[in-house]
Formats: structure tokens, C-alpha cells, sequence
């Protein structure tokens, strides 16, 4: 069975929130390692609704330093440090918002138990910022008003897996069985030697998600993002506003569905939903033209790779 790899929409609305949206906020589940993608005014108290444990979030990845991707982050630190959190904590983003980050380090931080290190992120580079045993975090290069970048979370390819009946069979200790997860044979007391294709099947496929917000289109980012599970790529505006679109560096719809269609993702998730849209089906219709199997976020929405 798959360890678990999740993304959970805290807000998918742009920079002016509504009764209907907050602004950019989500959460990454990989194998219980909780991963928090921007943090928009009202993150902390949409938090609450998701049940999911604030002091298991080791790492925050911030795109930009427009307010409705970093407002709610002094109040997000601050109820971690009520909690009574001691672990450290791990911030990436553009160089511009390490000066937010002492700020706020030094004004309502600086009692809390835990430790914050921040760490500049290259916005005009593709490359690993983060990866642990189980996987990869990759910035990706965006086209926005200020310096920006997105995220390609991946997991690393994990061991095969070994035949319940072959154990049984070949009367296989604890000790080997690693050891032929990773490859080696199985030598029986008979001398015969059992061959590691035989005794395993192989391991799970590798699942990955990238968060493109906010940004105009960019043509390099179908390659860095080919063939991934699922892209969450703003949607701003439909159509007839291409123009503000690219006036104010963010995406149409139906500009998403083409990255999502040439980079031949599984499936798209649109956000960063402008106030002017009551009823976004506008959007959705707009994207489904170029690519299928495309849904809309909202605050609440899980999704399970």
C-alpha cells in the first residue's frame, strides 16, 4: 500500500479575499511530513478546519513577497510558538522576503522556543532546494511582476517490494529481507540461488505535484514539470481579460490548460480565482477546451495522489 502523499487546498483565491475564498494557502502531505506552500491572510484559522497537526510542518515554501502570499504568516508563526513547538523551522523563498522574516523574528517572535532559519531561493533557476530521504523539492522559474518561483515536490523512487509467499516459501529471514529489497539474491541452504526479479515486485511509482502561483506563461515549464500527477497552475482570470492578464504578470485559464496539455500532466487544478468571478465555471469551461481533465480548487478540497 502507498505512503501517503496528499495536497490540501487552504486557499485558492487571489489577492482580494471574498466570502468565498482566502487568499494562496496549502498543505502538502508526503508520508506524514507536512510541507506548507505560501501563507495568505486567514491561513491560520482555515487550518483549523483541515485536522491536520501544525508541529508537524518542518519546511514553508513561499513564492513571492506579495502580501496575499505571506499575510498570514506572522500570525501562523505565532500560534506554532503557542503550541509550544521547539523543533526548528525551515523557510524558502526569494531573497526579498528575508528582510519580512527577521522583522517578524525580532518583533513578535522573538519568546517563542523554536528556531527559524530562512533560506534565499535563485527564482531564475530550476534546481533541488530541499530533499530528504523520501523526496525532492525543485523550484520552479516563473514570470510574475517581482521576482518568483513555484515548486515541483517529487518522491524518490522507493525500494521493490518483496513476495509475501517467497518469505514463506524460502523460509527467508528478517535480516535479508532489505538486503534483497536492495537488490541481492537469496542463496537457499541447498546451495541454489534464488534470483532477486523472482523474490520482489517492483516498488511503487514515483508521485509528484507542482504549484505554479502566480505567474504569466512560461514556455520552459512544460519540461521541468513533464509528465507529473497533478499541477496546480493559477487561473486569474478567463478569456476576455487576457489583457489584464498579462498587464499584471498572471495567467488565463485556458493559458493553464495549454501548460498542463504540453507538459502532459495527469491532471490540472486551477486557482488564484480573481474576485470578479462569483462562478468560476467560466474558468473551468475555458480550460477544459485544451485540457480534459481539469477540476477547480477550493478551500477544503484534498486531493490523494
Amino acid at each position: 500500500m502507498a505512503q501517503r502523499f496528499d495536497v490540501h487546498i487552504i486557499g485558492c483565491g487571489s489577492a482580494l479575499p471574498t466570502r468565498k475564498h482566502l487568499p494562496s494557502c496549502q498543505v502538502v502531505d508526503v508520508r506524514d511530513k507536512l510541507l506548507l506552500l505560501d501563507c495568505g491572510e486567514g491561513a491560520q484559522l482555515a487550518w483549523r478546519q483541515t485536522g491536520l497537526n501544525w508541529q508537524r510542518i518542518s519546511h514553508i515554501f513561499l513564492t513571492h513577497a506579495h502580501g496575499d502570499h505571506v499575510f498570514g504568516l506572522p500570525g501562523f508563526l505565532s500560534t506554532m510558538g503557542l503550541l509550544g513547538r521547539t523543533a526548528p523551522l525551515f523557510i524558502h523563498g526569494p531573497s526579498q522576503l528575508q528582510t519580512f522574516v527577521e522583522f517578524m523574528k525580532a518583533h513578535f517572535l522573538a519568546d517563542m522556543d523554536y528556531e527559524i532559519h530562512f533560506s534565499a531561493i535563485d527564482t531564475t533557476r530550476h534546481q533541488v532546494i530541499f530533499e530528504d530521504r523520501s523526496m525532492e523539492v525543485w523550484s520552479l522559474p516563473l514570470r510574475h511582476r517581482l521576482p518568483c518561483c513555484g515548486y515541483l515536490i517529487k518522491e524518490k523512487q522507493g525500494l521493490p517490494h518483496i513476495r509475501r509467499e517467497m518469505i514463506d516459501f524460502y523460509g527467508i529471514p528478517t535480516w535479508a529481507i532489505n538486503r534483497i529489497k536492495k537488490g541481492a539474491d537469496w542463496t537457499t541452504a541447498e546451495g541454489d540461488t534464488v534470483p532477486h526479479s523472482r523474490l520482489t515486485t517492483p516498488p511503487d511509482p514515483v508521485r509528484s505535484y507542482a504549484y505554479c502561483s502566480d505567474t504569466m506563461p512560461v514556455p520552459e515549464l512544460a519540461e521541468q514539470i513533464r509528465g507529473i500527477n497533478l499541477l496546480y497552475h493559477e487561473a486569474t482570470y478567463a478569456d476576455a481579460e487576457h489583457e489584464l492578464a498579462e498587464r499584471y504578470g498572471h495567467s488565463t485559464a485556458r493559458q493553464a490548460a495549454t501548460v498542463a496539455r504540453d507538459a502532459e500532466v495527469q491532471q490540472l487544478v486551477l486557482g488564484h480565482f480573481s474576485a470578479r468571478y462569483e462562478d468560476e465555471d467560466i474558468l473551468l469551461q475555458e480550460a477544459k477546451e485544451v485540457f480534459e481533465n481539469t477540476i477547480l480548487a477550493y478551500e477544503g478540497l484534498q486531493i490523494t495522489l
